[in-house]
């Protein structure tokens, strides 16, 4: 079965921001979505993936390991 994709305004409002933030994360390549039409549509699996490098304790794990 073909994953979910989710539209701007679902992914928003589900990590409750504004809709232009989530298309400024998408533009600067933060969040990976498709081009379709006149909007974009992400997957549940980039949204995830996204959520999982935005938490601090990834960040200061990524950044330990780094220091090695």
């Amino acid at each position: 079965m073909p994953e979910k994709m989710l539209s701007v305004e679902e992914v928003a409002k589900e990590l409750e921001v504004n809709p232009e933030t989530v298309r400024v994360w998408i533009r600067s390549g933060e969040l990976v979505a498709l081009s379709i039409g006149k909007g974009y549509r992400i997957s549940r699996a980039d949204l995830d993936d996204f959520i999982k490098r935005r938490r601090t304790d990834y960040r200061k794990k990524r950044t330990e390991k780094e220091e090695m």
